[in-house]
């Protein structure tokens, strides 16, 4: 099914949907790795984003989406100084990430605080957005709903005790995804929700012995 938004775009500042308005919910995403805009960012940028991005604003979007810059937000336009001035310490690069990844691709390396994540995404037209890896772990994440990332040691009960937090907080998932890279060690969780967690339930969560860190990211589609 073809949806009007993928006819006329997003509303959003810039010329192409792929370049800006996806850039700017993938710099969205990346800075709820860290808990808010990142103090150091690199961003690597593969294919179609490393040719052509400069000229369609794709750094801009993506620092705009570093500080919580919305698609439509009009301070994109001028995110660059922004960044310089609020000390955001930025930088860009031109790479290959694999023959596989999407033409639109960039990584984002982040660090505020003691806090760094790593994240990789695409832009897929008409301003959606997937998110293929977090710290060296696969994942699938749209960012069309609420989600909660976090890593954790894999133990039994993990994911019944989180949903239970959930459910307390009046938070419904809509979908529970859980990676790992061997038996016994640490999964990457990523929960969507159709409501909003409060940030009591992510505090409650990172409270748990087994959970080594936890995240919020913010719904960032239309």
């Amino acid at each position: 099914m073809v949806s009007l938004l993928d006819i006329i775009g997003p509303v959003m500042v810039g010329p192409s949907s792929s370049h800006t308005a996806g850039a700017c919910r993938l710099g969205l995403l990346a800075r709820g790795l860290v808990g808010g805009t990142p103090d150091r960012a690199r961003a690597e940028l593969h294919g179609s984003f490393a040719r052509t991005g400069e000229g369609h604003g794709t750094d801009k979007a993506i620092v705009g989406g570093l500080m919580g810059f919305r698609p439509d937000d009009e301070r994109i336009r001028t995110a660059l100084e922004i960044a310089e001035h609020e000390g955001l310490d930025y930088r860009f690069e031109k790479t290959t990430i694999s023959d596989e990844a999407h033409p639109n691709t960039v990584r984002i390396t982040l660090e505020r605080g003691d806090r760094k994540a790593t994240m990789t995404g695409s832009s897929l037209g008409a301003g959606r957005v997937l998110v293929t890896d977090v710290d060296g772990y696969p994942v699938e994440v749209t960012g069309n709903s609420h989600t909660i990332v976090l890593i954790a040691e894999d133990v039994k009960g993990s994911v019944a005790r989180i949903a239970t937090l959930l459910a307390d907080a009046s938070t419904n998932i809509a979908t529970p995804r859980l990676m790992r890279k061997a038996r016994g060690g640490d999964a990457f969780m990523v929960i969507e929700t159709d409501d909003e967690p409060g940030e009591n339930v992510r505090d409650e969560i990172r409270g748990l012995a087994w959970v080594r860190w936890a995240f919020r990211l913010d719904k960032v589609s239309a």
